[in-house]
């Protein structure tokens, strides 16, 4: 394969780049690759492009090869790459006049091309997996805290009382766009660059629909070169788990807070913390603490793919075919970890309700709803509300006085003195409108913290997550199908 070459590869170069691409792809790529050079001979043996005789030869050696497995492959750096070696086992076997047939009507760029869509097809459907079973833990969790009231903050601030299933709910509409996000991506990947050749195809009469149908791939993709050349379906799915990174740092981030001494709303499990080594009394949340970090690791892999793609031509290149994925694998690697840490953390978490319910009866986030009341029963306009429960707020504060203190009276003084009238507001009304549980209830327009509305956005979650499942099962099921198919007609 090096006829046109002089002098044979420098050790440098195959210490640093043939044989650590190799060590990684001979796990990673074997069987995918595998399945590619079978899914090539059964189409060149329907199109008579080789005899049925030499194909079934290939295939029975290409069968021995594929159980022996990766770890019995002698992998020679020097032949610079994972089909390479293949391919010298199966010339070994059968010969360099049969064995070297395989690889007509095709390059390692449209082989290599379709091995990496086939993987990254497979890192996709395992992190769809593992963002279904987070969905599931989530979902759990709103429901058994839909009625549970708690502060929800603004600029980290207490703003008004929601309840924690309401909280839960709003992560579930983030994690559901985020799984949109990669079944498109998915959608995008599963086209068959295979046949596309080096760059422009071939003479031979192949069957692109035929090899693309026995790889699970929903068509052959549309141009030669782009099947070569286009690495940006990668860049998508790796935006897309950026974007789920940055989701679940966020979650870690607001239990993180509220895992401490100061707030005290949430403890994580014995099972995901770390003690110290100087400190006896210590409990960290260690998973959050990870997750969080993580999210930077599948930021800098979007990154490094970007930089690295876009000073690449449109065509081959090893700068595009063997560097520019790197950051894609360890994105997927950090985005499961991330995952499966958070969904033990959820799967484990105790929230401390007692705690949420005295916070929010004491933090002031309540009196929101006291300037509506204003409104309501006043007749004044929300800005003179907000005016009056500002000042109301400013004083008690200054005087130490409790939220739980505000009358009839003070709101009648205040009123008088910034808008020179008396507003007669019910004590009944005053105290339902400082009663988070009551508070939270009343916000029951579409979307709201209301236990009611909570319920009918978790109805639409549920049944977005059981079509979701549904979508994931049959992407597994047509995979298979078509591996059966494949097996079927090599025996």
């Amino acid at each position: 394969m090096r006829e046109r070459l002089k002098s044979n590869l420098s050790n440098n170069v195959v210490t640093h780049l043939f044989a650590p691409s190799i060590e990684t792809e001979q796990y990673r790529s074997f069987e995918s690759m595998m399945e590619v050079n079978k899914a090539h001979l059964v189409m060149l043996i329907s199109e008579g492009i080789i005899k049925f005789e030499v194909g079934k030869e290939i295939m029975d050696s290409l069968e021995e090869i594929g159980e022996a497995g990766p770890e019995k492959l002698e992998i020679d750096p020097n032949l610079e790459d994972l089909y390479f070696n293949i391919e010298a086992v199966l010339i070994n076997k059968v010969g360099k006049e049969i064995g070297g047939q395989l690889h007509t009507g095709r390059s390692r760029n449209d082989l290599y091309a379709t091995v990496l869509r086939l993987n990254s097809r497979k890192a996709v459907l395992e992190i769809c997996h593992l963002l279904i079973e987070l969905r599931y833990t989530l979902l759990t969790l709103a429901e058994k805290y839909k009625y549970v009231v708690m502060t929800a903050y603004t600029h980290m601030q207490p703003a008004e009382p929601i309840t924690l299933g309401h909280y839960l709910s709003a992560m579930l509409y983030a994690l559901d766009r985020d799984f949109s996000r990669f079944i498109a991506a998915f959608h995008r990947t599963n086209y068959s660059p295979l046949g596309a050749g080096a760059t422009a195809s071939t003479t031979f009469p192949i069957n692109r629909k035929q090899t693309a149908r026995l790889l699970g791939f929903i068509n052959p993709m549309g141009n030669s070169l782009d099947g070569i050349a286009s690495r940006d379906y990668l860049l998508e799915i790796v935006s897309a788990m950026n974007i789920f990174a940055n989701n679940m740092s966020r979650l870690s981030q607001d239990l993180y807070i509220w895992s401490t001494d100061e707030f005290g709303l949430v403890e994580v499990d014995d099972s995901v913390a770390a003690s110290s080594s100087i400190m006896p009394q210590k409990k960290n949340p260690i998973t959050l603490e990870h997750i969080k970090a993580k999210s930077g690791h599948v930021l800098g892999g979007l990154v490094s793919m970007t930089s690295i793609m876009k000073n690449t031509p449109y065509g081959h290149s090893r700068d595009l075919a063997g560097e520019s994925h790197k950051g894609f694998w360890e994105a997927a690697s950090e985005i499961k970890a991330a995952a499966v840490l958070m969904n033990e953390t959820l799967d484990t978490v105790s929230f401390k309700e007692e705690q949420m319910i005295k916070r929010a009866k004491n933090n002031f986030s309540t009196v929101t709803e006291l300037a509506n009341v204003l409104v309501r029963e006043g007749g004044i306009s929300f800005r003179e509300a907000h005016q009056i429960v500002g000042q109301l707020v400013s004083e008690m504060i200054e005087a130490n006085t409790p939220v739980t203190k505000v009358t009839s009276e003070v709101i009648r003084k205040i009123s008088y003195q910034l808008l020179g009238k008396e507003l007669v507001i019910t004590e009944v009304s005053i105290n339902k409108a400082l009663d988070p549980a009551e508070n939270a209830k009343a916000k029951n327009a579409e979307g709201g913290p209301a236990p009611n509305t909570v319920e009918l956005q978790l109805e639409a979650m549920r049944n977005k997550l059981h079509k979701d499942r549904k979508w994931l099962e049959e992407q597994y099921k047509v995979i298979e199908e078509r591996k059966e198919d494949l097996s079927n007609f090599i025996k």
